[in-house]
């Protein structure tokens, strides 16, 4: 049975290996997008999905808006050969996607525990540093005690109390108002992710094959049948435990007519999913997309005049904030058209 690397700072020289999901004809946006955000290298695509090599850590990588899902990619070979073969072999080919190359597995492992604990602790900063309730507390401190009477000592005590109060009463409320279901999952995944990270050894980590399964592939065996080979194969070689309910790792296997792919999610919650945006409307990967080919620039006015539920708009001032996207003067001005053309 393999061991994992035990050096917490391994890192490969040239960077890890990622691939994206994207909608279809989104290929070509993703693959600019990995260029310029990420300074991706070896980018190259296959329908649907877009395979790239970087360095960047998870907060770079969060700000992907073309892309569905992310993945660190363990492996991508040829497809399985279907046609003329039992099923007996084909369970064992499917078997060597994990014991042919076990080091690929374990290499990734690595990465994968490496981003979420760096992630981990670079959330615990940003948390602490930026806690402005406490800083304000921090800076009324520095009033000197010796020039106030002990009256005006205990005012401005209470004062400062129910201030505190009242500002952790508005903070909880915004915080309740806004905590939206991504918030909420990737908080589970990070409570995942350190007991991933705190675990002594290979054995104590749990995991969960989801497949997907097209083409002669899928007319041959469902997605459960591969998840349980490919979950026995893993168990056997690296002692980890089954849990298809709250696992620490999910595995993703892809297998159709032209590829097999397989990859660990980086987020629990796809990139898709916006936190910003609370009604869902145009998908958010085809809205950023479409207001990528207008070319904005800093200072202008974007207008939508068929905006919806301003999905558009929305991804406009997310990704260029120097820009102005009014709604309502995009309703107006379809409103102002429609009732000038009936007019006329």
């Amino acid at each position: 049975m393999a061991a994992l690397p035990t050096d917490s700072g391994w890192w490969p020289a040239a960077g890890a290996r990622f691939f994206c999901t994207a909608g279809r004809g989104l290929e070509p946006f993703l693959m600019r997008e990995v260029r310029a955000r990420l300074a991706a290298t070896q980018v190259e695509y296959i329908s649907g999905k877009v395979f790239f090599t970087t360095c960047s850590d998870l907060n770079m990588l969060k700000k992907l808006k073309s892309a569905e899902r992310l993945f660190l990619l363990i492996k991508k070979q040829f497809p399985l050969n279907v046609s003329s073969v039992s099923k007996g072999k084909i369970f064992n080919e499917m078997q060597r996607l994990v014991n042919d190359d076990p080091e690929s597995w374990l290499s990734a492992i690595s990465i994968w525990k490496n981003l979420l604990e760096l992630d981990a602790k670079e959330d615990k900063l940003s948390q602490r540093d930026a806690n402005p309730l406490k800083r304000k507390v921090e800076e009324n401190d520095i009033i000197n005690p010796k020039k106030l009477k002990t009256k005006q000592m205990q005012e401005l005590q209470e004062s400062r109390e129910c201030q505190l109060e009242k500002q952790m009463e508005e903070a909880t409320v915004e915080q309740g108002d806004f905590l939206t279901n991504r918030e909420k999952s990737q908080e589970a995944f990070q409570n995942d992710v350190v007991k991933a990270v705190a675990a002594p050894n290979q054995k104590d980590l749990t995991f969960r094959v989801s497949c997907r399964c097209s083409g002669s592939m899928a007319k041959t065996f469902t997605a459960q049948e591969v998840g349980r080979v490919i979950g026995i194969a893993l168990k056997k070689q690296f002692g980890w435990k089954a849990d298809l309910r709250n696992p620490n790792l999910e595995i993703f296997i892809h297998l159709n007519d032209i590829y097999s792919v397989v990859g660990i999610p980086v987020f629990r919650v796809p990139l898709a999913s916006r936190a910003y945006i609370k009604t869902a409307g145009l998908r958010s990967t085809i809205a950023w997309a479409m207001a990528s080919l207008a070319e904005i620039k800093a200072g202008a006015l974007v207008l939508d005049p068929m905006c919806g539920l301003g999905t558009i708009l929305l991804e406009a001032a997310k990704e260029w904030p120097n820009c102005h996207c009014p709604r309502r003067v995009s309703i107006l001005l379809f409103l102002t058209f429609h009732l000038g053309k009936s007019l006329s």
